[in-house]
């Protein structure tokens, strides 16, 4: 056996490990001699071949003088590419014929002032009215085919509605090919219309159904009597994954009889503000917002999956290219339409085959190898085989995969300064499911592990580049570990759109990776991953099932907020897995604690805050081992602890950090020599006294690459509460708010006055004065935007037509949002003070959300109106997923099979946490359960006078979805129900009934 060296911890001054650690990064080469520069210009019309200001000529025919002029021995290659949209028939593919060498990179640029954008997708015209009113059609392409379509510049929601939208009645009953519909003559009814062809492009998505983390989706594949059959393998993974050995973490499956949360892709789904592509008909439909015209609108359908691809082999590679200044957008990924569909098993990795799909000699029978081995989201850009790459002050934007892909001995490449938004997956992959170990990690120990985990150069070649074929004289080993990659100073922001389980930024198997100085926010799941899977069948008692070639990586001084947003169990930077590979005292046996952890993952200086549900901000989950965490600060994050994780493995030093919770926390199975101390202790919600400054302005992008993060939309997310500093024998009351896009000059206003003083730390905090007698009640950074007015429909209507305008007042050039349940509804600049718009709702409750936006994209507060279309209904049942309820503290649970309402339900475990309903009646009931780990909440209704509630059964047994508390005999009208948890281990909430009499 092997034995462990222990060690005391240690306390190191953070600064002095920084410089030691990142001395070990990136180094740009000595600057050559100057040469002369060959400039090719290129332009969206451009013709020819002449390719110069003058008469530029078109991005492909640029591309082949480059390889020319390369050919020809110039030095230096410079393509200029003019301003507007270069539509791309193929991808723009790249290779070693295309590089540049070592110091004289072949450089493509946005011209002065220009903003080219290389698009795959076509824009759309020729529209026709079509029904429902206000809906338009045009042909399209019969190779037409993408999950996404843009819309002057924002993804359009497909067509879609939830089940109680279409008055489903519930009760489907699954089994191994999908689901029994007998007990739903409305939901038989619905897909009873449609013919097979469009009945096999709808497609049904399951949020938390792999466990809160995943969101998988599956399409439909046929429907006989009442049986609703699904796609294979898609169903078969979703609901019936395979068991696995020495499992330190699950992944389930889904309950089959689970119903989706929506229904998704036919056209008798459409709605405003969505769209569906009929792909038997080739027909686009759209049914645009507040029944603007789409010839009117910019709108891009996407016919590539792929813009850029930059592709060589080992022996080969694709080097020496620099891209700057440009924008990527428009393209899709279409493999989730297919019949494996999107089967989540974690940050976006899926089952496309069988169900033990990467679990190898540890499922019986036995799965692909190595451990592991599942299906990375599509790159809309990618460099495979590529050698010092630079992309700086680009923008990745409205794309339907990831972003960035780097994978198969990729090194020396430098992501830099750009900007990553509005993306349905990850922004950046770095490295590949398929290739843990191109080498043994460890041959001494573990002679056998080739055989027991095995992991083919074959394999690495069909997974992680485009074209196999390519790289068949390819030898695998050490050359094929990426090494010295550095992802810097980026914002990313808004990314998993469509597949949330996305982390923001994904590292899978690599060396020497230096992730730091990046903005990451407003995210659905993780902020960086750092192993996904990986340590799945690892853990303290058995450490060395899956092993990997890890080694040297760094996570530093990142700014990671607004995380967890949709998704859970996750956290601002999550392990997962073998860290470094084990370093040994000289008898060959011990494992030398401080060489392993000189080579371990180092995560230093990152600043996390308001984190959604989750169990810890820094979150060392199943298999973690060698991780050292020192200088990060943690606060604001919902009750999460600020490190620990489920059943990890180890060997883990956290040392000056600055947390607002423990750290050292594990549930599942405990750490083996983890050493906590020296870390400071600061408030959940500490204000400017209360944290080092300096490590606030540490974090984010440095100064010199700032460029994107000083522009993007302003946003206040955290705002402290005041606290006194003495100067000059004067008192002087201050706040520390934290959001994006802060700037020299940026203004602050408390309740309409501006702050006398404002200190901006960075693009992601400042330091505001009070004016004297203000107070933090409403607060503005950027700008006095006040909430708009909105006339009608009037609060507490009903009998509201299916079709109605939404009007009201705001500020003459600004924006006014209309949003029902998170779904816009309409978008409409306020002219001569005033705004309207049209829009269409099923009958029912709806509570519609207005925001006023300035010219900045500073948003005003919100405000509402609640009413009902048609006729109030004497009751309805509404499930806990309901959009329109709101959770502070709250987390998503599914598939316990205990009775819950549809089989999931909302908890808490910490005190304070809330649900809060707004609703048109004159009744309510609140459904949860009852059982002996639970406790008291209190009720409170209008703001009343709160009612404790027991949950605790007299009877000692669980009695599940039954009502907990209920009030009857309410005026007509609107009414605001809150809920608080005040003790007990847990609150449970499973929806509410809501009466009219």
């Amino acid at each position: 056996m092997l034995l462990l060296k222990r060690r005391r911890p240690v306390q190191l001054l953070a600064g002095t490990a920084v410089t030691a650690l990142l001395a070990t990064g990136l180094v740009s080469a000595a600057a050559a001699a100057a040469s002369p520069v060959t400039s090719i210009y290129a332009a969206p019309n451009g013709s020819g071949t002449r390719c110069s200001a003058a008469a530029p000529c078109s991005i492909t025919t640029a591309q082949q003088t480059v390889r020319q002029a390369r050919a020809g021995h110039t030095a230096d290659a410079r393509v200029i590419l003019g301003d507007g949209t270069y539509r791309l028939a193929a991808p723009l593919d790249f290779d070693a014929a295309d590089s540049g060498s070592p110091g004289h990179p072949v450089v493509w640029t946005a011209a002065h002032g220009a903003h080219p954008v290389l698009s795959g997708a076509t824009r759309v015209g020729d529209w026709t009215a079509s029904s429902p009113s206000g809906a338009w059609s045009t042909p399209v392409a019969a190779t037409s085919a993408s999950r996404q379509l843009y819309v002057d510049g924002t993804e359009a929601p497909v067509a879609q509605a939830t089940p109680s939208q279409l008055h489903f009645a519930g009760g489907w009953k699954g089994s191994a090919q999908g689901y029994d519909l007998t007990a739903d003559p409305a939901g038989l009814a619905f897909f009873s219309a449609l013919t097979p062809a469009q009945l096999q492009q709808v497609e049904f998505d399951y949020p938390g159904g792999n466990g809160q983390w995943t969101d998988s989706k599956c399409r439909v594949q046929s429907l006989s009597g009442t049986s609703l059959t699904m796609d294979q393998p898609c169903w078969k993974d979703v609901t019936d994954r395979a068991d696995y050995a020495q499992a330190s973490g699950t992944l389930p499956s889904m309950g089959s009889s689970q119903m989706p949360a929506s229904i998704q892709n036919a056209r008798s789904l459409l709605h405003p503000g969505q769209w569906f592509l009929d792909q038997s008909s080739h027909t686009l439909y759209l049914y645009p917002l507040d029944g603007a015209e789409p010839d009117s609108l910019d709108v891009e359908l996407p016919h590539l999956e792929t813009l850029v691809q930059g592709a060589g082999s080992l022996a080969r590679p694709v080097h020496d290219l620099t891209f700057s200044g440009l924008t990527f957008s428009y393209a899709t990924w279409n493999a989730p339409s297919g019949p494996s569909g999107f089967a989540d098993v974690q940050s976006n990795l899926h089952l496309t085959g069988a169900n033990n799909q990467g679990m190898c000699s540890f499922s019986n029978p036995a799965g692909s190898c190595p451990w592991g081995l599942l299906t990375e989201p599509h790159a809309n850009v990618s460099f495979t085989a590529a050698d010092r790459i630079t992309l700086t002050g680009n923008r990745f934007a409205e794309l339907g995969g990831a972003g960035l892909g780097i994978a198969y001995g990729s090194s020396h490449n430098l992501v830099q300064g750009n900007e990553f938004t509005d993306i349905a997956s990850t922004s950046v992959l770095l490295g590949c499911t398929a290739d843990p170990t191109p080498v043994n990690p460890d041959p001494a120990h573990f002679p056998d592990y080739p055989t027991t985990n095995p992991d083919t150069p074959q394999v690495i070649k069909d997974n992680c580049t485009p074209d196999p074929s390519a790289v068949t004289g390819d030898t695998i080993g050490t050359n094929e570990i990426a090494t010295y990659n550095t992802v810097s100073d980026n914002v990313i922001d808004h990314v998993g759109t469509d597949y949330p389980s996305a982390s923001g930024i994904t590292l899978l198997y690599s060396r020497h990776s230096l992730v730091t100085h990046n903005e990451l926010y407003d995210l659905p799941y993780t902020g960086i991953t750092a192993g996904v899977i990986q340590g799945h069948v690892d853990s303290a008692d058995h450490p060395s099932n899956s092993l990997n070639i890890n080694a040297d990586n760094t996570i530093s001084y990142n700014l990671i907020h607004d995380y967890l947003r949709v998704l859970g169990d996750g956290g601002g930077v999550y392990m997962e897995g073998h860290q470094a590979a084990y370093h040994y005292q000289a008898d060959g046996r011990t494992i030398d604690f401080d060489a392993t952890m000189a080579h371990g993952l180092q995560v230093i200086g990152n600043v996390t805050y308001d984190q959604g549900p989750g169990f810890a901000s820094f979150y060392d989950d199943a298999g973690s081992e060698w991780i050292h965490y020192v200088g990060n600060v943690q606060f604001h994050n919902s009750g999460a602890n600020a490190q620990g994780g489920c059943a990890p493995t180890g060997h883990f030093l956290v040392e000056g950090n600055y947390f607002s919770a423990p750290a050292g926390q594990y549930i599942c199975a405990n750490a083996v020599d983890s050493h906590v101390g020296s870390n400071t202790s600061i408030p959940a919600a500490p204000g400017p006294n209360d944290i080092q400054l300096t490590a606030l302005q540490s974090a984010g992008p440095d100064p010199s690459g700032r460029g994107f993060a000083e522009t993007t939309d302003l946003e206040a997310d955290y705002v402290s509460t005041p606290q006194a500093t003495f100067a000059d024998g004067a008192t002087t009351m201050r706040v520390l708010i934290a959001g994006a896009g802060f700037g020299p000059g940026t203004p602050v206003y408390f309740s309409g006055h501006a702050a006398p003083k404002v200190q901006v730390l960075s693009p992601g905090f400042l330091i505001a004065s009070l004016p004297p007698g203000a107070d933090t009640s409403q607060v503005s950074v950027g700008g006095l935007v006040a909430a708009p007015r909105i006339s009608a429909p009037a609060s507490g209507a009903t009998g509201v037509a299916g079709t109605f305008t939404v009007h009201g007042s705001g500020v003459t050039g600004d924006t006014v949002t209309v949003t029902d349940g998170g779904t816009t509804l309409c978008r409409v600049t306020v002219a001569g003070s005033a705004w309207s718009c049209t829009a269409t709702e099923a009958d029912g409750q709806h509570t519609l959300v207005a925001v006023q936006s300035n010219p900045r994209g500073v948003d005003s507060p919100p405000a509402a109106t609640v009413f009902v279309v048609g006729t109030a209904p004497a009751s309805v049942r509404l499930n806990d997923t309901d959009p329109d309820i709101q959770y502070v503290g709250f987390s998503y649970q599914n598939n316990r099979g205990l009775g819950d309402y549809q089989d999931d339900l909302h908890y808490a475990s910490d005190n304070g946490s809330t649900v809060t309903y707004t609703f048109v009646g004159t009744g309510i009931e609140v459904f949860g359960e009852q059982s002996g780990d639970e406790g008291h909440f209190s009720a409170a209704l209008d703001a009343g006078t709160p009612v404790s509630v027991d949950t605790v059964p007299t009877d000692g047994q669980r009695h599940s979805n039954v009502v907990v508390w209920s009030k009857t005999g309410l005026p007509a009208g609107v009414h605001t129900l809150v809920l608080t948890k005040v003790d007990g281990t847990y609150m449970t909430f499973d929806g509410l009934e809501i009466d009219n009499s």
